[in-house]
This record gives structure tokens, C-alpha cells and sequence, in this order.
């Protein structure tokens, strides 16, 4: 089996291969598509999402193998998870971000750290927590589509 195809014209996108490697993975095809498919979508996708696109492209991997596969990529630090109302989701970037949750329909939404400067150092003023490299400020609430 082969990975997912990148979308024409993408040429930013990375060899998974080589990453997974540099990870201290092998690069098996559930990881590799997986990884693939996390990249291209721009969307945090639970394990269930992940499982139906694969399968939509002929790439029939069970759900207990994409769920170990996605949380194996999370402990390396090639996705992350975002916990919210509904499934985890998981999700890769090139920069570390903060999200946005719905609490109605679960969307995840990435925010720019760059953003959110002054409130996180509003936050680190009024708790003393400083938040790490790779901290993520979640917030929840209802996005413009569930609260219209």
C-alpha cells in the first residue's frame, strides 16, 4: 500500500519517511499514511476520520491499528491531540499553536501563538504558570457555525 497522494502543486509537504525515521520509527504503511493524510487535510481528524478517508482511498486499516498508529505519532511529536467535547483529534504542524474548540460539533481550530501573545502573558501574570515551548492554550466555546 502506498501513502495518500500530496494535492497538485504541493511541494512544502515532507517525506514522511524520513521523519518518521528521524523519530526512531519505522516506516510502516499505516504510519506513513496516517502521517500523509494528517499533513494534506489541515484539519485535526479523529480516529474515526482518519479510518474513513483511508478507506475512501482504498487503504482499508482497522480502527485498533490507525488509533495505536496516531497515538504512536503523538508520542514522538510528529501530531498532537487536542481533547475535547466528542473524540481526541489529532493533528501535525510545523510550529507549535495554540486551538479553538466547539463544544457543540468538536471542530478544532488552530490560533496562531503569535495571536495570543498578550493573553497568555496576561494568563502568566495573573497564575505565575509559564507556559512551555510546546504549550497549547485551548479554548472552548461555540464556533461561528454552531452558534448562528
Amino acid at each position: 500500500m502506498t501513502p495518500p497522494s500530496a494535492h497538485p502543486g504541493e511541494a512544502t509537504v515532507p517525506d514522511h519517511s524520513v521523519l518518521l525515521r528521524r523519530h526512531g520509527l519505522r516506516c510502516t504503511p499505516a504510519r506513513l499514511c496516517a502521517l500523509r493524510l494528517l499533513s494534506v487535510s489541515g484539519e485535526h481528524l479523529s480516529c474515526t476520520d482518519v479510518c474513513t478517508e483511508l478507506r475512501r482511498l482504498g487503504l482499508p486499516f482497522d480502527q485498533a491499528t490507525v488509533y495505536r498508529t496516531l497515538e504512536t505519532l503523538t508520542d514522538v511529536g510528529l501530531a498532537h491531540a487536542v481533547h475535547g467535547p466528542g473524540p481526541k483529534r489529532y493533528g501535525v504542524s510545523p510550529a507549535p499553536h495554540h486551538h479553538t474548540v466547539c463544544e457543540e460539533c468538536g471542530r478544532v481550530q488552530d490560533l496562531a501563538i503569535a495571536d495570543m501573545r498578550e493573553a497568555v502573558e496576561r494568563i502568566t501574570e495573573l497564575t505565575g504558570l509559564r507556559a512551555g515551548a510546546g504549550g497549547s492554550l485551548l479554548l472552548y466555546g461555540r464556533c461561528a457555525q454552531c452558534s448562528e
